[in-house]
C-alpha cells in the first residue's frame, strides 16, 4: 500500500461522510431502524457507508473492503484489508450526544497500521500520517487542503492516580469491577472510538472494554493509539489484539498507555 496516497484519500472520505452525517444530525427527526443484531441504524449510517465504500472501491479496487453496514456479505476472513465503521456510536447519534465518529482503517497482516477517526459534531479529526505517527488536525478541515497538525502522544501514567475512560452506552458492572482494581484519579465516559483517541492524546491512561465489539468498531482507533505510542491487548492474556478474525468479533480488550500496570 502506498501510504502517501492512502492517507489523503481516507481523510477526504471521512470529511465527506461527516458532512452528510451532520446534515441528518442537524435536521428534523429521522427514522431509527434495527439491524438483525438489534443494534440501531439510521439513514446517516447508510449514506456515510455509501460515500466511503464508493470512494475506497474506486481508489483501491484490489484491496478487500469490510464495512459494518455490509457485514452480512463478509463471510471470508482476510489479513490485509480496509475496514470501515461509517458511523460509530449510533446510539450517541440518535440521542444527539455528539460523540460519534467516522472510522476508516487499513489493516496489514492482521495489524491496523493506518487510519482516520473523525468526530464531526465535536470538530475533532485524528489520523495517522504516512509514516504512522498519529496527529490531530486543527483548523477548517478543508477536504482539499490539510490544516495544521499536532502530533499526539500518550502520557506517562501515574499508577497511583490513573485517568480512566469507559464506554458511555455499554458500561456495566463487570467493567466497574475491573476498574475498581486500579487507583483511579478520575473517570470520564465517551462514546465510539473517541475513547481510543482520548488515550492517544494523553487525556486518559486506560480504556478497558469488557463487552462485545466488532473489528470495525476498534481498528481505526487502535491504529491511532498505536501511532501515539499506546497499546491495545486482549483482556484474557494481554497479547496484542489481532484483526482478520472469523466473524470479525473482538474479544474483550484493554487500551492503555505503556506504563500502566495491567491487572488480571
Amino acid at each position: 500500500m502506498d501510504y502517501s496516497r492512502l492517507i489523503p484519500i481516507i481523510r477526504r472520505l471521512a470529511l465527506e461522510a461527516g458532512d452528510r452525517i451532520m446534515e441528518v444530525y442537524s435536521g428534523p427527526d429521522f427514522e431509527v431502524k434495527s439491524k438483525s443484531d438489534a443494534s440501531p441504524v439510521t439513514i446517516a449510517d447508510e449514506a456515510a457507508d455509501a460515500i466511503i465504500s464508493a470512494g475506497l472501491r474506486a481508489e483501491f479496487p484490489e484491496v478487500v473492503l469490510i464495512t459494518e453496514e455490509q457485514a452480512a456479505s463478509h463471510a471470508l476472513t482476510a489479513q490485509t484489508f480496509l475496514i470501515v465503521d461509517p458511523l460509530d456510536g449510533t446510539k450517541e447519534f440518535v440521542q444527539r450526544r455528539g460523540d460519534f465518529t467516522v472510522n476508516i482503517a487499513y489493516v496489514e497482516n492482521g495489524v491496523p497500521v493506518r487510519s482516520v477517526v473523525y468526530a464531526p459534531a465535536q470538530g475533532r479529526l485524528f489520523y495517522t500520517r504516512e509514516d504512522g505517527v498519529a496527529v490531530e488536525e486543527t483548523g477548517a478541515m478543508d477536504k482539499a487542503v490539510v490544516g495544521a497538525q499536532v502530533v499526539i502522544s500518550v502520557t506517562k501514567p501515574d499508577n497511583a492516580a490513573l485517568m480512566v475512560v469507559a464506554s458511555k452506552s455499554h458500561r456495566d458492572a463487570a467493567t466497574d469491577d475491573y476498574i475498581a482494581k486500579y487507583s483511579v484519579k478520575d473517570m470520564t465516559s465517551a462514546g465510539s472510538s473517541l475513547k481510543f483517541c482520548l488515550v492517544a492524546t494523553g487525556e486518559a491512561d486506560l480504556y478497558p472494554r469488557l463487552g462485545r465489539t466488532m473489528e470495525w468498531d476498534t481498528a481505526a482507533g487502535d491504529a491511532i493509539l498505536r501511532g501515539a505510542g499506546g497499546q491495545v491487548v486482549r483482556f484474557d492474556d494481554h497479547t496484542p489484539l489481532a484483526y482478520g478474525k472469523a466473524g470479525w468479533d473482538n474479544p474483550f480488550f484493554i487500551a492503555f498507555a505503556p506504563g500502566v500496570v495491567l491487572k488480571a
